[in-house]
């Protein structure tokens, strides 16, 4: 049985779901209806409990249900070790009437300024069928994706990735229109090779973990991923110090700021690293690999994240699978189910047919969804 689950999830014009409450158990949780009933839906409002804008990366005016005046809301119950905690999110409707778009926090009935107050709470992880390209496609995503898995051990990787990034921004715009003072542009430089070298070395500490962790998941299902984090920031902390890091990175600012100013954003940073896989088993990397030993390679690797979650932190992540089930032939899906249940997390599934989580059905909670209504089906 799960020791973290949600045991409610209370949705309010959110998408195509004007109102829907689930009660699930700590078991895994099985949301099954036809394509476009809401169930990837209800995966992205779970997601949005974490820190980030959910597994659809999606905008908060985009969430809103066209049909409803309510601002759209999410509410739920995290079962924890220590109790019952509520947590919850939304659009906010004062900033909305001002023409602005925020989202509001809540913790236990208390206003959070922040979302890494979140992850004090839970982790969610998720794996989506708009992932399946991430081994072929920009580096943007894989940066994204590696962050993500960070945020689950290191909370406050989530405020130094965002402040990194606005003072990226903000150095872009001073270089381009040429308005920059000499000391403002250093002050600003100096923010980002702290914030650059911090996140570089929590992504670097992650991914060694990932790679002990790899070899924990059934390699005759999952094969081993290696995996490497690729950059020159990286380079530099392989090769000294991360003070000796922080100061070649303030140095390669400073001496790119004509280039910079031309070209726009900057040529060396954390937004230039890459995550690199490789099909250890075929000695292949994972962009060359078919696209089904690609998808195997990231069910993998979310597997090991999350028994890696489980050992470190002491409690499982929920861990939310959108119609992946349906991609994987009966051993890998046995070998799936087997991992869940081992791992004893409470996972959200998504397919259009019950039958395709044979293996689950006797020891999961299942929801039936037809156009943002739900019913729930007991096997």
């Amino acid at each position: 049985m799960a020791s973290l689950w949600l045991s409610r999830l209370n949705l309010t014009a959110f998408r195509n779901h004007r109102s829907s409450l689930l009660e699930p158990t700590a078991r895994p949780v099985l949301l099954t209806g036809p394509n476009g009933a809401g169930k990837t839906n209800l995966l992205e409002a779970v997601s949005l409990l974490a820190p980030g804008r959910g597994l659809r990366w999606a905008k908060t005016q985009e969430i809103q249900a066209r049909a409803s005046d309510a601002p759209w809301a999410v509410a739920a119950v995290v079962e924890t070790a220590e109790g019952p905690r509520r947590i919850g999110t939304g659009r906010d409707p004062a900033a909305a009437g001002q023409g602005a778009e925020r989202r509001v926090l809540r913790l236990d009935g208390r206003n959070e300024r922040s979302q890494a107050a979140f992850s004090r709470v839970l982790d969610v992880l998720w794996l989506t069928p708009q992932m399946d390209g991430l081994w072929r496609e920009g580096a943007d995503e894989r940066r994204r994706f590696l962050d993500r898995l960070v945020f689950a051990f290191d909370p406050a990787h989530a405020g130094r990735v965002s402040g990194y990034e606005n003072s990226l921004r903000q150095r872009a715009r001073l270089l381009q229109d040429g308005s920059g003072e000499a000391v403002w542009l250093s002050a600003l430089e100096e923010t980002m090779a702290e914030r650059g070298v911090a996140i570089e070395a929590a992504r670097s500490a992650l991914v060694a973990r990932l790679l002990q962790a790899t070899h924990t998941v059934r390699e005759a299902a999952f094969p081993k991923c290696g995996l490497e984090l690729s950059g020159v920031l990286n380079r530099w902390l392989a090769e000294g110090s991360a003070l000796e890091a922080e100061e070649r990175l303030r140095a390669a600012l400073f001496d790119g700021r004509g280039r910079d100013a031309e070209q726009g954003g900057s040529g060396v940073g954390p937004h230039r690293s890459d995550l690199v896989a490789r099909h250890l088993g075929k000695d292949c990397p994972a962009a060359l690999c078919s696209t089904g030993e690609q998808k195997v390679l990231l069910v993998g690797l979310i597997l090991a994240h999350a028994r890696l979650v489980a050992l470190e932190r002491g409690r499982p992540p929920l861990l939310l699978l959108d119609e992946v089930a349906a991609h994987l032939d009966a051993a890998r899906r046995e070998a799936l189910y087997d991992e869940i249940l081992s791992l004893g997390l409470q996972a959200w599934l998504t397919g259009t047919e019950p039958s395709i989580f044979e293996g689950l059905l006797g020891c999961a909670d299942v929801f039936q969804l037809a156009e943002g209504r739900l019913s729930e089906g007991r096997p």
